[in-house]
C-alpha cells in the first residue's frame, strides 16, 4: 500500500493549526487540511502490514489501506468512492474523532503512525469543493414511512442510508436546528456548522425530511437538556403513523454534582453553556447570557465536553479557567502500550493548548455562595488505592469560583421518552437492543428499533455513524423482508 518503503522515508505530518493565541479571538475552525502533495506524502507510509489493524480500530470499518493507497496515486475520485462506502459522514469524523484507528495502526508500535484521520479530512474536504458529492436518491420508491427520533450523528446516518433505500424519511429534532450534538454540543471552532448544512441538502435532495422543534413525548426533558420545541407529538401518533420507527436521541441526561451549594446561582451544566455559544455564532438575537466573561470559571470533568467549556470560557474572556478531575492523571506515554487497543494516555486537547489550569485527583466538597451565587469551591485531594479514591487528611483547599460547569458525562437517554415508548431498558437506563441477529437494533416493542447513543450509552460520533448505519439494514429487512444496504 502507497509506496513500500515510505514509512522508512517520510515522518507523520500534522495539520497546520492556528496559533493558540491568534484562535482565542474567534469561533472559525483554525485546522488546516493537507495539501495534496502533504497527503500523498501521508498516504505513502502507510505500509503493505497484511492485517490492517488499522480497519479493526475504525468502528465504521473505513477500508483505510485503499484511500491511504489512492490518495498516494492522486487519485481522489476513487478515494471519496471507497470513503463513502463505509462512512455517511467523514466530514465529521475527519475532524472529531479521536482516531482510535490511528492507535490500531501497525505503525504505532515503535513509530507515529500514519495521519488517518488527517487524510480522512484532506480526502473529504477536497470532494465537496470539486464537486463530487452529490444527491444519491433511490431509483425507486418503497411506499413504506419510517419516523427517526433524533438528528445527531445516528438519526442522520440511519435516514439517509434509508432514504436512499427508497423509504419516506421524517426525522424529528426537538432543537431549533437540526444536527444533535453535531449542532449545539461541538463548538463551531471544531466543526463549523456549514458542514452540517451542506450535508442537509443533499440529504433534502435524496427526500429526507426534516422536523425541527419537534419534541416526541408528552413529558418535557429535566434540566441540562436543550429543548427549543414549539409542538410536541405523542409516541403513540408515530406509532400509528409511520411503518417503523427509529430512536436516536442520544443519552442527554447529564451526571450531577450533589454537593452542598449545588443550588446557587452560576452553577450550570455543560450542556446549558454551550449551545447557547454556537446559538450566538449562527446569529441568534435574544439568547441567554451565560457567559464566562471576566469569571473564574471551574470546568468539574476531564473529557472532551470539559475541553469544550475549556476553549469557550477562554474565547469569552474568562479572568480564569482550572479543569478538576476526580480520576488520576492518565500516564505521558509516547507509544500504545496496549496496542492495537486504546491506550489510557495523558492527552492535551487544542482547548487546553490555549489556556488552562488543570489538576487531578480532585473531589469537589461543596460550593459557597455569596449573595445567592456561587463565589468558591471546596475540594479536596484524592489517593486511590486498589481503584478507589480516599480523601487526603489535611488537603483540603479553596478557589474562586464565578461560574461552574459540570462536565461529568451523561447517564442516560431521557427516561421519559422511553417510557412513553414502552420499550424494555438495560441495567443502566438505555434502550435494550442487540446489534446482530434477526432482532439487530430491534427493541421489545413492535417496529420500534433503537441506535447510538441511546442504545450503547454515551459513545463518540464515529460509532454513532456505525450503529445508524447497521440500524438502516435491520429496518429495510424488517420492512422489504430483505436488504441491499451495507451493514
Amino acid at each position: 500500500m502507497g509506496k513500500i518503503t515510505g514509512f522508512l522515508e517520510y515522518e507523520r505530518l500534522e495539520e497546520q493549526h492556528e496559533d493558540p493565541q491568534a484562535r482565542r479571538q474567534h469561533y472559525r475552525e483554525f485546522t488546516l487540511r493537507l495539501a495534496d502533495e502533504e497527503a500523498k506524502i501521508q498516504g505513502a507510509r502507510c505500509m503493505d502490514c497484511g492485517t490492517p489493524f488499522c480497519m479493526h480500530g475504525c468502528p465504521v470499518d473505513n477500508i483505510i489501506p485503499d484511500f491511504n493507497d489512492l490518495v498516494y496515486r492522486q487519485d481522489w475520485r476513487r478515494a471519496i468512492e471507497t470513503l463513502h462506502s463505509t462512512n455517511n459522514f467523514p466530514e465529521f469524523t475527519g475532524r472529531v474523532c479521536p482516531a482510535p484507528c490511528e492507535e490500531a495502526c501497525v505503525l504505532r508500535i515503535n513509530e507515529d503512525p500514519v495521519g488517518i484521520k488527517s487524510i480522512e479530512h484532506a480526502i473529504i474536504d477536497k470532494a465537496w469543493d470539486s464537486g463530487w458529492v452529490a444527491p444519491r436518491p433511490a431509483p425507486r420508491k418503497t411506499g413504506r414511512k419510517v419516523a427517526i427520533v433524533g438528528s445527531g450523528p445516528a438519526g442522520l446516518a440511519c435516514a439517509q442510508q434509508l432514504a436512499r433505500a427508497g423509504h419516506a424519511v421524517t426525522v424529528y429534532e426537538k432543537n431549533d436546528r437540526i444536527g444533535g450534538l453535531l449542532r449545539y454540543g461541538i463548538p463551531d471552532f471544531k466543526l463549523e456548522k456549514r458542514v452540517i448544512d451542506r450535508r442537509l441538502e443533499q440529504m433534502r435532495a435524496e427526500g429526507v425530511e426534516f422536523r425541527g422543534g419537534v419534541h416526541v413525548g408528552e413529558q418535557l426533558p429535566d434540566r441540562g437538556i436543550a429543548n427549543d420545541a414549539r409542538v410536541s407529538v405523542a409516541p403513540g401518533a408515530l406509532l400509528a403513523d409511520f411503518d417503523a420507527i427509529v430512536l436516536c436521541a442520544g443519552a442527554e441526561v447529564p451526571r450531577d454534582l450533589p454537593v452542598p451549594g449545588r443550588e446557587l446561582q452560576g452553577v450550570h451544566f455543560a450542556m446549558e453553556f454551550l449551545p447557547l455559544q454556537n446559538k450566538r455564532v449562527a446569529g441568534d438575537k435574544g439568547v441567554a447570557e451565560l457567559r464566562a466573561d471576566g469569571r473564574h470559571v471551574i470546568v468539574i470533568g476531564g473529557g472532551d465536553t470539559g475541553s469544550d467549556c475549556v476553549g469557550t470560557s477562554n474565547r469569552h474572556g474568562a479572568a480564569s479557567v482550572t479543569q478538576f478531575e476526580l480520576l488520576p492523571m492518565p500516564p505521558q506515554v509516547e507509544r500504545n502500550p496496549v496496542w492495537p487497543y486504546w491506550p489510557t494516555r495523558l492527552r492535551t486537547s487544542s482547548s487546553h493548548e490555549e489556556g488552562v489550569e488543570r489538576d487531578w485527583s480532585i473531589a469537589t466538597k461543596a460550593l459557597v455562595g455569596s449573595g445567592g451565587r456561587v463565589a468558591r469551591l471546596k475540594a479536596v485531594r484524592l489517593a486511590w488505592k486498589e481503584g478507589k479514591p480516599v480523601e487526603i487528611p489535611g488537603s483540603e483547599f479553596e478557589i474562586p469560583a464565578d461560574l461552574v460547569l459540570l462536565a461529568m458525562g451523561f447517564v442516560s437517554p431521557v427516561p421519559s421518552l422511553l417510557r412513553e415508548f414502552g420499550v424494555q431498558q438495560d441495567a443502566r437506563g438505555n434502550v435494550l437492543a442487540d446489534t446482530d441477529g434477526a432482532r439487530a437494533y430491534a427493541t421489545s416493542v413492535k417496529k420500534v428499533f433503537a441506535a447510538g447513543d441511546m442504545r450503547r450509552g454515551q459513545s463518540l460520533v464515529v460509532w454513532a455513524i456505525r450503529e445508524g448505519r447497521q440500524c438502516a439494514r435491520a429496518v429495510d429487512e424488517y420492512l422489504m423482508g430483505s436488504s441491499g444496504l451495507p451493514r
